[in-house]
C-alpha cells in the first residue's frame, strides 16, 4: 500500500502541521505523498506552512495549485496528480480526525474498496455541531440510505480512503461540497466494496468554515442525478475498458 493523501488549505496553520504530523507519527511505512492543495484565496499564512512543511518533508509533502474552482474541484485535480496505489481524502482543519487514519488504513488493508469513516454509530459523534445542522444532517443520511438502499450510515462525510482506480475512472461532475457525496454514491452505483468505521467530528478551531449551509441542499440534485444514470454513464472509459465490471456487485450495489 501506497497512499496519497489529499489536503486541501485554505486558511489552516497549526491544524496543518498537526494532522501531518500525526499521519507520519502514526502511517509513516503507508503513506507514499501528502498533496496539498492551494487556491487563489489560501491565506499568506497558510501557504507559508505549507511551504515550510515541504521544505521539511522533501519528496513526501507536494504543494499544487488547483485549477478547477472550489472544494470538489481541488479535490479532482489532487486525484489526477496522485501516484499511490490507494488515495485518501480528509480535511487539514481537524474536523476529520487524523488519528482515525491508521483505523481506516487497517480496514483498507483486508481488501475493501472504500473504507469510509462514519460519525453515526454508538462510537463515533459529533463534538460542536449545532443542533440545527445536526437534524438536517441526519434527515440527509436517512434519505441518501433510503434512495440507494445503502447500509452506510454516513454518505455525506468526505473522510475515506479509497483504491486509486476508483477515482481514476470515474467521471466526477460536482465542483462544491456536494462533491464529498458523489465520491460515495458513485462508486456504489458501481459496485464498490464498502465498509466504514467510526469516528468523532470536532468543530476547527481556527479558521472558517466554507461550506455556505445552503450549499448542503444541493446534496439532493447530486443523489437523484447519480441515482437514476446508466453506470457507462458514470465512467471516464467505456465498461470494457475499466476494473468495475469483473468484479462482483456488493450488496449496496444495483
Amino acid at each position: 500500500m501506497r497512499i496519497s493523501v489529499i489536503l486541501p488549505v485554505m486558511d489552516e496553520t497549526t491544524s496543518l502541521q498537526k494532522t501531518i504530523e500525526i499521519l507520519l507519527a502514526e502511517n509513516l511505512d503507508y503513506i507514499g505523498e501528502i498533496l496539498i492543495i492551494v487556491c487563489g484565496r489560501t491565506t499568506s499564512d497558510a501557504l507559508g506552512v505549507c511551504e515550510d512543511l515541504a521544505e521539511a518533508f522533501p519528496g513526501l509533502v507536494k504543494v499544487h495549485s488547483q485549477k478547477r474552482p472550489f472544494l470538489g474541484g481541488a479535490i479532482r485535480d489532487a486525484f489526477e496528480l496522485a501516484s499511490g496505489t490507494h488515495v485518501l481524502m480528509m480535511a487539514s482543519d481537524l474536523e476529520t480526525d487524523p488519528f482515525t487514519v491508521k483505523d481506516l488504513v487497517a480496514k483498507a488493508l483486508e481488501g475493501y474498496d472504500i473504507v469510509t469513516a462514519t460519525r453515526w454509530t454508538n462510537d463515533g459523534g459529533f463534538e460542536g455541531y449545532g443542533p440545527v445542522k445536526y437534524y438536517l444532517n441526519w434527515a440527509f443520511q436517512r434519505s441518501f440510505r433510503l434512495l440507494y438502499g445503502s447500509s452506510l450510515s454516513d454518505l455525506t462525510y468526505g473522510f475515506r480512503i479509497f483504491k486509486v482506480e476508483w477515482v481514476k475512472k470515474i467521471a466526477w461532475e460536482e465542483l462544491r461540497h456536494a462533491f464529498l457525496l458523489e465520491t460515495m454514491l458513485k462508486p456504489l452505483r458501481l459496485g464498490a466494496r464498502t465498509t466504514e468505521i467510526p469516528t468523532t467530528w470536532r468543530t476547527r478551531t481556527e479558521g472558517a468554515s466554507h461550506n455556505p449551509f445552503l450549499q448542503n441542499f444541493v446534496y439532493f440534485r447530486t443523489a437523484l442525478k447519480t441515482r437514476f444514470r446508466s453506470r457507462e454513464e458514470l465512467l471516464i472509459e467505456p465498461a470494457s475498458a475499466g476494473p468495475f465490471y469483473s468484479i462482483e456487485p456488493s450488496a449496496d450495489s444495483w
